[in-house]
């Protein structure tokens, strides 16, 4: 892995790791086409670079962040990941983020669920519109859909997103919600990986973790801004299609 890169995996990560379209699986998807295999330190390396987006979350939500009300619910919802997470971290890290073939296929049915979702929902205008009014039991399931998220291809961010909206949320408080349950999710996983795999690697490899997050960064932060802009008038049908686009071109014309 070289410099260019490093460049290219940061600019993906920041641009997709809040967006409904799966940033694992774009980054998997990156490696490929840029002839990365998918070694300890390139998974590692995919898994880490969440720092910056973290980071970015932290900033763009300071006021949520600072209520203690708002954190004992983004706790409730990151204890399922957090509890199957680590019961299936070798499998995940082991089988799921080799198989591209799994990515493609998360990203196609995502895509169609994603339209189809879109097209019979109707948000309800007494929809939960604060964060502090999400009970606990809606919290704790929000974090279940979020689950699913660890099939690489499937999108953080369009499992919570969608999961909040079929429990009776408001598609902004939603996707605030998804902001700051990121940071648990992505510190925790970053985090467990790193301390289970930092040893085996190089000080050359660490200062590219390094860049990578900082690339990511100053990415997450244009991207946060994107979707709380493009939620106002829009609603996710164009993502959908775009990972049905993605996941066919993907197969014709590069695996």
């Amino acid at each position: 892995m070289n410099l260019l890169d490093v460049l290219i995996l940061g600019v993906v990560e920041g641009l997709t790791e809040f967006l409904p379209v799966s940033s694992t699986g774009h980054l998997m998807l990156t490696a490929r086409i840029l002839n990365l295999a998918q070694t300890d330190f390139t998974k590692t390396f995919e898994i880490s670079i969440q720092l910056g987006a973290i980071l970015s979350v932290v900033l763009a939500s300071k006021k949520s962040i600072m209520d203690i009300r708002v954190i004992k619910r983004v706790l409730t919802a990151f204890f399922p990941t957090a509890l199957l997470g680590l019961i299936l971290y070798k499998i995940v890290k082991n089988v799921l983020l080799d198989n591209t073939d799994i990515v493609l296929w998360a990203l196609l049915i995502g895509g169609i669920l994603l339209i189809l979702f879109e097209k019979i929902h109707h948000e309800d205008d007494k929809g939960i519109d604060d964060l502090k009014k999400i009970s606990y039991k809606k919290a704790f399931l929000i974090g279940v859909f979020q689950s699913a998220a660890m099939i690489p291809g499937v999108s953080r961010a369009a499992a919570t997103i969608l999961g909040g909206l079929v429990l009776g949320l408001k598609r902004k408080t939603i996707v605030e919600f998804s902001f700051l349950l990121a940071i648990p999710t992505m510190l925790a996983s970053t985090i467990y990986d790193v301390c289970k795999s930092a040893n085996t690697f190089t000080q050359t490899q660490i200062g590219l973790l390094i860049m990578g997050a900082g690339v990511s960064f100053v990415v997450a932060m244009v991207s946060i801004q994107f979707l709380l802009h493009f939620i106002k008038n829009h609603n996710f049908i164009w993502f959908g299609v775009y990972r049905i686009l993605v996941a066919i071109t993907f197969w014709f014309f590069l695996k």
